[in-house]
Parts: C-alpha cells; sequence; structure tokens
C-alpha cells in the first residue's frame, strides 16, 4: 500500500527538520506510541500499541533513519512485531521544502503486514493506514508549529494564568 501528501508547516525548514530528529517530538506524533528509544544517530527502538479493527496488538520493533540529507530529506523505516497478530513494516521519504516563511513537507509512505493482520482485508489495511498517517503528520504539525495564536500573548509568551493552560474541555467543565 503506497500514500503520498504533503503538508505546510508554519515553521521554517531547520526548525521542521530538528523535529523530524527530536525523540520527543516523534513519540507523541506516533499514535499509541509507548515507548521511543534512542539507540544511536540513526537506529531507534518502539513501542507501539495498536488496535485495527478487531485486532489489538502491541508491537515492539525498530525504526532507522536512513538516506539523510540535511535538512532536505531523509527516510524513515519501521519494522514491528506484534506476536499472534503478525507484523507490520513501513517506510516515508519525507522532503522539506522552504515555502516562503514556511515549509512544505511532502511525504510518500509505503507500508506492509503479515499474519492475522493481512487476514482483515485490503480496505480496512488501507483505512488505518492512511488515518494513522494523516494522524501522525497532523500530530507532528502541530508540535513544530506550537500552540496557536489565541493561546499566547502579543509577546509570544504564554499566559501564566492556569486557565489558558488548560485545554478548552478541561476549562468547559472546571
Amino acid at each position: 500500500m503506497k500514500l503520498a501528501d504533503e503538508i505546510r508547516i508554519a515553521a521554517p525548514r531547520d526548525r521542521v527538520w530538528a523535529a523530524l530528529n527530536d525523540i520527543e517530538v516523534l513519540k507523541a506524533s506516533i499514535p499509541g506510541c509507548e515507548e521511543l528509544t534512542k539507540d544511536s544517530d540513526t537506529q531507534l527502538s518502539a513501542v507501539v500499541q495498536a488496535k485495527i479493527g478487531p485486532v489489538k496488538a502491541k508491537f515492539k520493533g525498530s525504526v532507522t533513519l536512513s538516506d539523510l540529507n540535511p535538512p532536505e530529506s531523509y527516510r524513515i523505516s519501521g519494522e514491528g512485531k506484534g506476536g499472534a497478530a503478525g507484523f507490520a513494516k513501513g517506510s516515508a521519504a519525507v522532503t522539506l521544502t522552504d515555502d516562503g516563511e514556511a515549509t512544505l513537507l511532502t511525504y510518500t509512505v509505503e507500508a506492509k503486514v503479515g499474519g492475522k493482520l493481512a487476514q482483515l482485508g485490503g480496505r480496512l489495511i488501507d483505512g488505518f493506514a492512511r488515518k494513522l498517517t494523516d494522524e501522525f503528520f497532523n500530530r507532528f504539525q502541530l508540535a513544530v508549529e506550537g500552540p496557536a495564536e489565541s493561546e499566547t500573548d502579543s509577546d509570544g509568551e504564554g499566559d501564566s494564568g492556569d486557565d489558558t493552560k488548560k485545554g478548552w474541555l478541561k476549562r468547559l467543565i472546571s
């Protein structure tokens, strides 16, 4: 299965590149990520919990960064085993280009599954992969761009009041 898209991030390319290589940003961006540890500059270990249709599994695996061309592009590849649920493999080729004061992040994702997961059917797997990819890049965009303008003062610093630090739902029920 292949997916390709692009997303405009309101941040300079150097900042987006740094975030793509920041383990905390990646961990927060990967849906269901329970652990992400850096084994070397190009190798990470991960534990991700995922539910695809009726199959729920904890995948343990590795993530590799390759084809590094800072601050323009790289390939991020992962492989995980989910026990009886099967396995998942995937990679994303990521390219960054300047777009005025923002950055255009273009990606092409390829994914494969095996075991019980492969028995679920192509439509379910494709839909899940698309949802997971969209969720990752949306979370990544939010992490890089920071809080919305309405949550910051005119000097760019957040208000020190407790209410502005709470999410809208917490403010609603507080």
